[in-house]
């Protein structure tokens, strides 16, 4: 679809819910106080088995790896986590439908034997927007999730005619496993209206953002109606950095605001340092609801492992970006889209080499002290 047409659509309101049925109410704070007392402090990782290089190597049957998986979260148990964030991938659902379902549950599996539970999510709006199914091709030397790619692909998402495609795999998905004890939580969208990196430099951030706030009203709205027993959430990651201006606050637009108006748990990702970060949670910690820290960890941008320190003080949701360097390759900074980066470059994320051995041994520490 050419940006000129794009241009030219109207996205669907908010009152015009493209949900089939009337979706139930978001969550009270009692309840999701009840859900956070239950649950206990959660601290894990951003986790994709360091054999894949995005959602679609690690969950296509062809290159689906539980030996990996199962050695690698034995290495996050190992460290004290008790949660993954996973990313999932419609497009995997349009082919293999209940084997992939099985997949998942065979991770769930996995995880839980380890003392581990699962947020999953499921769309994502970051990095490649044309996602392939099939062979992927290999990661491009040094650069950050070089192969990474967005869930729905840039055709569904700025055509909202092709929206009702994705209920389906959200209904399949939340049926299944919206009353099971192993999945912690419902990340629904991640990052919708993240700038895009690649071809598409046509596009306006306005229009992404446009659909994308559309799309996750929508998604509010099909999750809500299959009233799974876990709590929804769609994570903040865009604050205020002007001059002037607080940047503890998210950024004032509508996707935000959705976000924060209809998540059971206020989940949001930061990459800044202590201060900043202590700011962040004292302001959503004011929406008087359970907060879920689901990205972090970025040292040479002053996000480093002795931040666990605050988020375990705060009480507050510890999910890191990665756990064992791998095809993803983000031990290299996002810097490394637009510049040479090089091989002995300060690791950005991920925790272990891919023997198991910490990338720093005090770090390893920090973790099994703060979870013990």
């Amino acid at each position: 679809m050419s940006a000129t047409k794009r241009a030219s659509l109207s996205w669907p309101s908010s009152k015009n819910s493209l949900a089939s049925t009337t979706p139930a109410e978001r969550w009270s704070t009692d309840r999701a106080a009840a859900w956070q007392a239950d649950t206990g402090w959660l601290v894990g990782c951003n986790f994709t088995p360091s054999t894949a290089g995005n959602q679609l190597e690690m969950w296509q049957a062809d290159t689906f790896d539980p030996t990996t998986i199962d050695r690698e979260l034995g290495w996050a148990a190992g460290l004290g986590m008790n949660a993954i964030r996973v990313y999932l991938h419609d497009l995997v659902f349009s082919v293999d439908g209940d084997r992939y379902l099985d997949r998942i549950d065979h991770v769930l599996d996995i995880a839980d034997g380890h003392g581990i539970g699962m947020i999953p999510v499921l769309f994502d709006g970051v990095w490649h927007p044309r996602p392939k199914l099939g062979p992927q091709p290999d990661p491009v030397p040094r650069r950050h999730n070089s192969i990474w790619v967005q869930s729905p692909g840039s055709e569904i998402l700025y055509d909202p005619d092709a929206w009702p495609t994705l209920q389906p795999f959200v209904d399949a998905t939340l049926n299944r496993f919206g009353a099971d004890r192993r999945v912690v939580m419902w990340d629904l969208f991640n990052e919708p209206d993240q700038i895009d990196r690649d071809t598409l430099r046509n596009d306006s951030r306005d229009q992404k953002a446009q659909a994308a706030t559309a799309l996750l009203h929508a998604l509010f709205d099909w999750a809500r109606a299959n009233q799974p027993s876990q709590p929804l959430t769609a994570g903040i990651w865009e604050f205020d950095h002007a001059p002037k201006v607080d940047v503890s606050k998210p950024v004032d637009n509508d996707i935000n605001t959705l976000m924060i108006e209809q998540s059971d748990v206020i989940s949001f990702h930061n990459y800044e340092p202590g201060a900043q970060l202590t700011r962040v949670i004292e302001h959503l910690a004011s929406l008087g609801r359970p907060l879920v820290c689901t990205e972090w960890l970025a040292r040479t941008a002053g996000s480093t492992v002795d931040l666990l320190d605050v988020f375990a003080e705060c009480h507050v949701g510890a999910i890191n970006w990665g756990l064992v360097d791998g095809r993803t390759q983000t031990r290299f900074p996002w810097k490394s889209w637009t510049e040479d980066v090089a091989d002995d470059e300060p690791w950005f994320h991920e925790l272990l080499h891919a023997d198991g051995t910490p990338y720093d041994g005090a770090e390893a520490e920090r973790f099994r002290r703060l979870t013990s």
